[in-house]
């Protein structure tokens, strides 16, 4: 349940019973300071405000109408017009005793296609991709359990010049005798040795060219080409996801080259309706609503003098595809902050274009970079670009010495699992704890920690509540116990693990994974502090006391699993 907006419902009818309008909020916000309720609404001031009353008077007409009988088990008036609101510890404990049975589907759900990844096929997965992968991923995840339907898009770059001089390469090395999958076994070098050819042998770079055009124009050997190569880049892609365990995979792949066919018409639909205007030779787009601060308005080239297109016409035929076919009611672009004047343009465009209709919610949520220790984007030691596979592999290997540092008994089988759990659930949660949009400096030792907001420690706080049961052993899973929250930090714990749904609710609304992040951690803590207040197995513990807080215990921890799994982050049993 939502208990935030159960309320706010509430609340709500009680203001509008005292002749308050309907467009004025309850401001209903949970209480930041112990002895002020579990929840705090503010919403009387304002109302008084506009309506010339006593606001403290007002507050008051709204509790004498607020129906929350069995609910709270007091709601008191505080200040100048605070509606503090305590709730019961007999409905929370029913409220967590039936969490487990509902769904957790939004009562407005919508179809939502969500753009994400998106690396290009010429060259190997780097630490680039991460935060889109990673991101774009919890993002899908939380919006799907919420009950949206979600059309992951994958928009892989495999279209373009560049394509003309691999494809010429992989023809050179299958006429040796090579197998495309070995050719291209390593990417990056196979991407180089094509560019080195291509630079130094002008009769290769001639067939480079002629290759383009006939890959534009349909020529079914150089498709043919192209497409083994686009499968065996792809696979790369694929086994990356597979390790960082994303849900991205050939169906979501929909690259460039989809769009291919609907490039000229969507230049032509643009020239149709005046927007797009020939300019030395080129058609552009001119957006008044962009402009600089002397007035000049932003130019947007949607077809090249010689006929090419650029990355605005695809994205603009994306579009298109995704509201016309795909009916999206909200499409979401995990796509980094240097992008915002290209993504402004594109749904600038596409809105004056009527490609989408005002209502369909266009959003690009940018992020920061990941930095080094230096203080700059990451890179190897030498200043190359670090590959994507080479960094799990090290966190999986650092993962895999921790791992047998805490737990030296544990069979080298389950160690190496759970080395590699701990490993890249430590490299995405670090990641996905940070704000998106601000930049993080890279720290192994950090990441790695099992104390502070790290993976790690997150994994560990499940795992220590599945040991509790281990102990009294007892199967978590089939254990059931009737819930009686008595001590305050069993009701705090309590409330705690009900507001999971909020934080879900404001990770879709605002595209924020650290919220999520935050809230868990915060639910952690909550439970370490119960743990030491509230004895479970001692001796001395009545066993229906034992068995509540069990039960507390086994809802606590689901909802960390459920949380960590929404972040794409695997828990375990032991570590």
């Amino acid at each position: 349940m939502n208990i935030r907006s159960f309320l706010a419902d509430r609340i709500r009818n009680a203001m509008s019973d005292v002749g308050i309008p309907n467009d004025y909020s309850p401001a209903l916000a949970i209480s930041k300071k112990a002895g002020f309720g579990d929840y705090q609404a503010n919403g009387a001031m304002s109302a008084a405000k506009a309506m010339k009353t006593n606001p403290r008077e007002l507050a008051q007409s709204i509790v004498n109408s607020l129906d929350l009988a069995g609910v709270a088990e007091k709601v008191e008036i505080a200040g100048p017009g605070f509606i503090n609101i305590h709730l019961s510890e007999s409905w929370l404990a029913q409220q967590l005793a039936h969490s487990a049975e509902r769904d957790h589907e939004d009562d407005h759900s919508q179809i939502v296609v969500i753009d994400y990844s998106s690396p290009n096929l010429a060259k190997e997965m780097h630490v680039g991709h991460l935060r889109s992968t990673i991101i774009g991923d919890a993002i899908a995840r939380v919006l799907a359990f919420r009950g949206d339907k979600v059309i992951r898009q994958n928009h892989v770059g495999d279209w373009g010049t560049q394509f003309g001089m691999l494809i010429a390469e992989l023809e050179d090395q299958l006429g040796e005798g090579e197998q495309a999958a070995l050719a291209l076994k390593d990417l990056e070098g196979f991407y180089q040795q094509a560019k080195a050819h291509f630079d130094e042998d002008p009769n290769f770079a001639d067939r480079a060219r002629d290759y383009v055009v006939k890959l534009q124009s349909g020529d079914t050997k150089v498709l043919n080409l192209w497409a083994q190569f686009k499968d065996v880049s792809l696979n790369h892609s694929e086994d990356i996801y597979r390790k960082l365990n994303v849900t991205l995979n050939a169906d979501a792949v929909r690259g460039e080259s989809f769009y291919n066919d609907d490039l000229a018409p969507t230049v032509a639909e643009l020239k149709k309706k005046g927007l797009a205007v020939e300019d030395a030779g080129a058609q552009v787009v001119f957006l008044q609503e962009l402009a600089d601060k002397n007035g000049n308005p932003s130019p947007v080239i949607v077809q090249k003098k010689d006929g090419g297109f650029l990355y605005a016409s695809t994205d603009l035929a994306a579009l298109r595809f995704r509201t016309g076919t795909l009916n999206a009611d909200r499409v979401l672009y995990f796509i980094d902050a240097r992008q915002s004047l290209h993504m402004q343009q594109v749904f600038t465009v596409a809105r004056k274009a009527g490609f989408v209709d005002e209502w369909v919610s266009l959003e690009h949520h940018p992020f920061g970079t990941m930095m080094g220790a230096d203080g700059k984007p990451f890179k190897t030691r030498s200043g190359g670009t670090v590959k994507l596979a080479d960094l799990l592999d090290e966190a999986i290997e650092r993962a895999a010495k921790v791992v047998r540092d805490k737990n030296p008994d544990l069979d080298e089988g389950e160690a190496r699992g759970v080395a590699r759990k701990v490993g890249i659930g430590a490299v995405k949660y670090a990641d996905l704890s940070k704000t998106r949009t601000n930049d993080y400096i890279f720290n192994w030792e950090a990441m790695l920690a099992f104390e502070g907001n790290t993976g790690p420690y997150m994994q560990y706080a499940y795992t220590r509540i599945f040991s509790v049961f281990r102990k009294a052993n007892i199967d978590m899973q089939s254990f059931t116990a009737e819930l009686d929250l008595r001590e305050p930090q069993e009701k705090a714990l309590a409330l705690k693990a009900l507001q999971f749904d909020e934080a879900l609710e404001q990770v879709g609304n605002e595209a924020m994974p650290h919220i999520l992040c935050t809230y868990l951690y915060d639910l952690a803590s909550l439970f370490m502090t119960f743990y030491e207040a509230c004895p479970i197995l001692k001796s001395d513990v009545a066993p229906d006391t034992r068995n509540s807080r069990l039960q507390l215990s086994k809802a606590v921890a689901e909802t960390l699993k459920k949380g960590l799994e929404l972040l794409g982050i695997e828990t375990m049993e032991r570590m």
